[in-house]
């Protein structure tokens, strides 16, 4: 079997544990508490344990080179900027709703989506680049989208507002897993042997959670509203992002398992955090929630073609 055929079959085996649990939740809505408390539980705690646990050891992990944070967030500017000039020109946005959809071209799932499918495809090599890069994802599109919408409305950038998104970030369970299991590892002692096991039962869960998780709350979603829309942010965020990223990747000359892991989480589908931005703001609600289920659902094939350009 090729390895673009291997990636496929086991990409299709983790997207099916997505959709089984949209199902799920489809099916029996009044399953729909238990969905909002598994995806707290692995947001919440599951994530950030695993996170913590594998980042304590950071001496038994692989070196990372920083570049790959131009590699990714230069893609994510080039793609926010094109995403801008698509919803002015193609589809007469205003500067508020053209910021959000733009964000819809680069803010990927990568705490539910991209963390545990990059583990099980990429192996825990990968996970140094991974967590490098969800460090600063929300900080720098949050603050991107931002000024963004701040000047589409004032013409101006707010410092308050960025001391707030900050202040989120900071405060996020994710970010806060990654800075604890640094600071561990920097103190030099052993953990124990109970603490060690229980973290790594727990790790080993997490993947096949959150993917459940993440398609019992995709089930609140339609695919109808704003078709159009929801077709062209997913385009632009399965494709031309991580042919951006892995461009730039290139020119940059990073080593493979970056080149990999930063491809592979700028080809994930659209995050819930750009709906929760699109409520923010009021707009372009609907189309951005059926991104989110569009974008889940080609994901699962677009994926393993874009990572097999990295080899």
């Amino acid at each position: 079997m090729s390895a673009l055929a291997e990636r496929l079959v086991l990409v299709s085996l983790l997207f099916a544990l997505v959709f089984a649990g949209y199902t799920l939740a489809y099916c029996a809505r009044d399953l729909k508490r238990v969905g909002h408390a598994l995806s707290a539980f692995v947001f919440n705690i599951a994530l950030p344990a695993m996170l913590f646990h594998l980042m304590s050891d950071l001496s038994g992990l692989p070196t990372v080179d920083v570049r790959l944070l131009l590699a990714f967030f230069g893609g994510c500017l080039l793609v926010f900027l094109v995403g801008r000039l698509v919803a002015a020109r193609g589809f007469g946005l205003d500067g508020v709703s053209g910021s959000v959809f733009a964000l819809g071209g680069v803010f990927s799932n990568n705490a539910m989506l991209g963390l545990p499918v990059a583990r099980i495809m990429l192996g825990d090599a990968a996970i140094p680049a991974v967590a490098l890069v969800m460090v600063f994802n929300a900080l720098i599109l949050w603050t991107l989208v931002t000024v963004s919408v701040e000047w589409a409305r004032h013409g101006s950038f707010s410092w308050t507002g960025f001391a707030r998104t900050t202040g989120k970030v900071l405060a996020n369970p994710i970010v806060m897993g990654v800075m604890l299991g640094c600071l561990w590892a920097l103190t030099g002692w052993e953990m124990p042997v109970s603490v060690h096991y229980g973290l790594d039962v727990l790790g080993n869960s997490t993947g096949p959670v959150a993917l459940v998780a993440l398609g019992m709350s995709l089930a609140e979603f339609g695919v109808a509203s704003g078709w159009r829309l929801s077709l062209a942010i997913s385009g632009i965020k399965l494709l031309l992002q991580p042919m951006v990223v892995w461009l730039l990747a290139l020119a940059l000359g990073l080593p493979e398992i970056e080149t990999q892991a930063v491809v592979l989480l700028a080809s994930m589908a659209v995050g819930a955090n750009v709906y929760l931005m699109a409520r923010q703001f009021r707009a372009l609600e609907g189309p951005v929630a059926s991104s989110l289920v569009l974008s889940t659902a080609l994901a699962s094939v677009t994926t393993p073609l874009m990572l097999a350009l990295t080899h």
